[in-house]
């Protein structure tokens, strides 16, 4: 078995997804280098962060945590690009399994019942084939052992890009374009919304706003990265 691998690594090589150089023996998806220089927030562990402190008295949160600074040209922007339009879903694996194990770490994020991504309209999904934050979420699941729905959060507007869009515009973008489903899953819960990137907060706040309909949910949020 090693040695079909070795022959087909050698036609085919691993390379890391970063600066694409060619992995070496236990390396997975980033390089080592690659790895010691990816700009960590410490987020998880610290109350009162940038994260929570963008969406301070416009939602009601637990806690929130980004695990990446997003810094334009940067390695977590190259990582972001392969997992969105090249279809490396490693990306989320490897951010999920590296998150997972900050929030088992910290005493911020105990009482986590489940995860909910932000949705993708099914139009895009379709186009896409995926949505870039699922296997993130579920790669969180299994670290957490916490159940992940992506039934319950529905987009029902297909709006655009809002990479280029100013605050106002992403908070018009973003309303009344998300509806919940099979709700009694969350009654009583402490969920963990996630996304890939937070900038504004107005996706996010748009999702938090959307389950205040339903019974004692309690609301937490992670992302990947958060823009700098």
């Amino acid at each position: 078995m090693n040695l079909f691998y070795d022959i087909l690594n050698l036609f085919y090589p691993d390379i890391c997804l970063c600066c694409k150089n060619q992995l070496t023996t236990g390396e997975k998806t980033v390089c080592i280098d690659c790895r010691h220089d990816l700009p960590l927030t410490n987020f998880t562990k610290e109350p009162n962060n940038l994260v929570e402190k963008i969406l301070y008295g416009r939602v009601s949160i637990e806690e929130a945590t980004s695990l990446f600074y997003f810094l334009k040209k940067g390695k977590i922007q190259q990582l972001m690009h392969e997992l969105k339009y090249n279809g490396q879903q490693e990306v989320g694996a490897f951010i999920g399994n590296w998150l997972g194990d900050q929030l088992l770490a910290s005493n911020r994020f105990k009482t986590i019942n489940c995860i909910i991504p932000v949705p993708l309209h099914k139009e895009k999904q379709k186009i896409r084939g995926y949505n870039q934050v699922t296997t993130f979420g579920k790669t969180l699941s299994e670290k957490l052992t916490i159940p992940f729905y992506d039934d319950v959060l529905i987009k029902t507007t297909a709006t655009k890009t809002q990479t280029k869009k100013l605050r106002f515009d992403r908070w018009k973008n973003a309303e009344h374009t998300f509806i919940l489903k099979n709700s009694e899953k969350i009654e009583d819960k402490h969920i963990l919304l996630i996304d890939d990137i937070i900038t504004t907060g107005a996706t996010l706040e748009a999702c938090s706003n959307v389950f205040k309909q339903i019974k004692n949910v309690k609301i937490s949020i992670a992302t990947m990265a958060y823009t700098k």
